[in-house]
């Protein structure tokens, strides 16, 4: 990698990518579209005479001068001005991941879905570090892939969340294990149809041989039918059938079943997360560390251990016998859905955010009685009300800030009720992310008054 390339994008994926190929001997001209940045604090995010350069608001065609090759950060769309720019220049585009990839060494699981990427990759890494000595949990789950790739060895297993965003640019990208937990109306704002995505998600078997294996949900009808067209080997999931080659539920044991022959993996009662959706992630989990060759022993015990990812129905605390849960990861109505779906207790429910241009009937639907009230924040807050409306729910609250919505929980839940953040929604707007959503969630619920 010691070639002149541009990296767009001064986040956490940019930056690591830079130093990635600054590592490797590059040279690298660090671009971002906002002018107002600081050129100085980001030289200082370098290490002194690092071959950076600095470039802020509009690409010119003469910036790109030697440049071989381009790093963009998933959180810029293709469609940027810029891009054309690069585009023209014929400069191949990589994702973050294709260049980790290609620095990284070691057997590699990647995991995409429209829902549950994160708690099943964090579960699986644990899985791994069971066996394996050397194991990596990287991706969106919050620690780049480019940060660890020069980390790995020939006996490591780097365990990655990917998303469709990263999925748009790859190349050669190569996983040993795939998974693709589901595939849901999400992040059409981008992709724009559902076509577009679905195809983008698919993309992550698209170098995969008959050696590899990808990991699929049968009760996902586009996946079920994705997988009978792959070359790779397929292991399927279910929740609802009793299959006869795979990983199903069979009341509350979780079964492989494989050459004619039925294994108990685990009762979910023995598991330290709730909710039908926790045990789809354990069992795609599951067929993953299966297929990377974990002894079933050591997979049951990290299962047993393993305790619910921060921000995906998160335990806050119990205040007067109300419980609060943190699920600020429900960025999209069917993510929601599942916490919804995790409550037993009748419900005070905070949603709403950024507009992705999702639609929340599936999501109201799923209230079932469960939801005593439905407090809205954001830029979606009427728009959900009207929906809410639509199907004979009327007991919502508009809030103009977040902390009103967590005040006005606390002033209506009695004791025996759960106060659920759910949003449905991105965060962008009102947060920098979900995490920093959920953080704020929990520090102001920890703080109300005694």
């Amino acid at each position: 990698m010691s070639q002149k390339v541009l990296v767009a994008g001064t986040g956490i994926s940019g930056i690591s990518a830079a130093k990635l190929l600054l590592a490797q001997g590059g040279e690298v001209i660090l671009y971002d579209g906002n002018e107002k940045l600081s050129e100085e604090k980001l030289k200082a995010k370098f290490d002194e005479g690092a071959k950076v350069t600095i470039v802020l608001g509009e690409l010119k065609k003469t910036d790109l001068a030697g440049v071989e090759l381009c790093v963009i950060s998933p959180g810029i769309p293709l469609e940027a001005p810029f891009v054309a720019v690069i585009d023209e220049a014929k400069i191949p585009i990589w994702s973050e991941i294709e260049l980790a990839y290609h620095c990284s060494k070691g057997k590699l699981a990647a995991i995409t879905g429209t829902n549950g990427k994160t708690t099943t990759t964090a579960l699986t890494g644990e899985i791994m570090k069971k066996f394996y000595k050397s194991v990596f949990a990287v991706g969106n789950i919050g620690d780049p892939y480019t940060a660890h790739a020069l980390e790995t060895t020939d006996e490591s297993v780097t365990v990655a969340e990917v998303s469709s965003f990263q999925l748009e640019t790859i190349m050669d990208f190569h996983p040993n294990v795939s998974a693709i937990t589901n595939i849901t109306p999400d992040h059409l704002d981008r992709h724009k149809t559902m076509e577009c995505y679905i195809q983008v998600k698919e993309g992550i078997t698209r170098n995969q041989t008959e050696e590899d294996t990808c990991v699929l949900n049968y009760e996902d009808p586009v996946l079920r039918e994705f997988g009978k067209t792959l070359k790779c080997k397929v292991l399927y999931f279910s929740s609802k059938e009793k299959l006869d080659e795979g990983i199903f539920m069979d009341g509350d044991l979780i079964i492989y079943r494989h050459d004619g022959k039925s294994e108990k993996v685990l009762d979910v009662n023995e598991l330290n997360i709730i909710g039908r959706h926790n045990h789809e992630n354990v069992m795609t989990a599951v067929a993953i560390a299966i297929r990377l060759g974990v002894p079933m022993d050591m997979i049951r015990e990290a299962c047993k251990e393993f305790k619910a990812v921060e921000h995906r129905i998160e335990y806050v605390r119990e205040r007067f016998g109300v419980t609060y849960y943190n699920d600020s990861k429900g960025t999209n109505p069917d993510a929601a859905i599942q916490g919804i779906r995790a409550m037993n207790r009748p419900t005070l429910l905070i949603g709403g955010g950024y507009d992705k241009q999702s639609e929340y009937d599936e999501w109201i639907e799923s209230f079932d009685g469960k939801v005593k009230k439905l407090v809205l924040i954001g830029q979606t807050k009427e728009k959900i009300a009207e929906c809410a409306k639509k199907h004979g729910f009327e007991d919502v609250i508009l809030c103009d800030t977040f902390e009103e919505a967590i005040d006005t929980c606390y002033a209506n839940a009695v004791s025996g009720d759960a106060v659920l953040l759910s949003p449905a929604c991105a965060s962008w707007g009102m947060f920098a992310n979900y995490e920093e959503r959920g953080r704020i969630f929990k520090e102001y619920v920890r703080n109300l008054a005694e």
